[in-house]
């Protein structure tokens, strides 16, 4: 099973295809906790999967697979029609793969999280959820996801821990849903910053419109997320593991 440690950060990886390279992993990984790896579909290879995992290793990360649509053209953020079943066949196909290159280098699966459209689709289509969900549970991991109450129900019938997610480089509406990353204004390091602070002092974010809202993320642990395929994504990352720093030590913090 994963592992959640109340304040980790997560970061999407091996994002890149063939001898094109998505991201700064390598200086990422020092950044960062956990690493959710392209398994094919919307980004990665073979080869590139094998060469994150064993990075991963190399700097004692914990490594998740990061199963997306079949949409190498749009990185996996276009809306497709995909029949349920056809779905669950394709996580079971990519998480398989990246437990067999783990399984090669000694580490075990942490965890699932869906990429892009299709942590989207899952939010908002029962039957996709569900058979993303029994993909998952084949596998005995946990799933990565926003706690809203029809993801913890669903996760609760079909036996699959849920670990909440809260996002830093992408926004939040004012109903406390995410919005999309091409729909979301560009972030500073500083935004980062304060927006873990708020999350740790409040319990909530500020919306794109201003407003702010409850992030409900739970009396557990929870994982922080960073984007490897956005500009900045280095100093966000760096940003990120500063402030988790400082609410981990408990010092005086202020916000705005």
């Amino acid at each position: 099973m994963g592992q959640i440690d109340g304040w980790e950060i997560n970061c999407d990886m091996g994002e890149g295809f063939g001898r094109w390279k998505m991201g700064p992993d390598e200086e990422l990984m020092k950044h960062v906790d956990v690493a959710n790896v392209a398994c094919g579909f919307h980004a990665g290879d073979p080869s590139t999967m094998v060469r994150t995992v064993r990075l991963a290793k190399q700097h004692g990360i914990r490594v998740g697979a990061h199963p997306g649509m079949p949409d190498l053209l749009g990185f996996g953020r276009r809306r497709m029609a995909i029949a349920p079943e056809d779905m669950y066949a394709a996580v079971l196909y990519q998480v398989g793969a990246l437990s067999g290159i783990l399984a090669a280098e000694g580490m075990p699966l942490n965890h699932v999280k869906p990429h892009g459209e299709l942590y989207f689709f899952v939010q908002r289509d029962a039957a996709i959820r569900d058979a993303v969900l029994r993909a998952v549970r084949t596998f005995n991991v946990p799933i990565y996801g926003l706690p809203t109450p029809q993801m913890v129900a669903d996760c609760e019938r079909v036996g699959v821990e849920l670990i909440p997610e809260f996002y830093t480089d992408i926004d939040y509406d004012s109903r406390g849903a995410l919005v999309p990353v091409a729909e979301s204004v560009p972030v500073s390091p500083q935004m980062i910053r304060d927006r873990i602070l708020m999350i740790a002092i409040t319990g909530q974010a500020r919306s794109a419109t201003g407003t702010t809202v409850d992030i409900p993320l739970g009396m557990g642990g929870f994982s922080i997320c960073i984007h490897s395929d956005l500009p900045g994504a280095l100093e966000n990352a760096k940003a990120a593991r500063a402030a988790v720093n400082e609410v981990k030590k408990g010092i005086r913090i202020s916000i705005y």
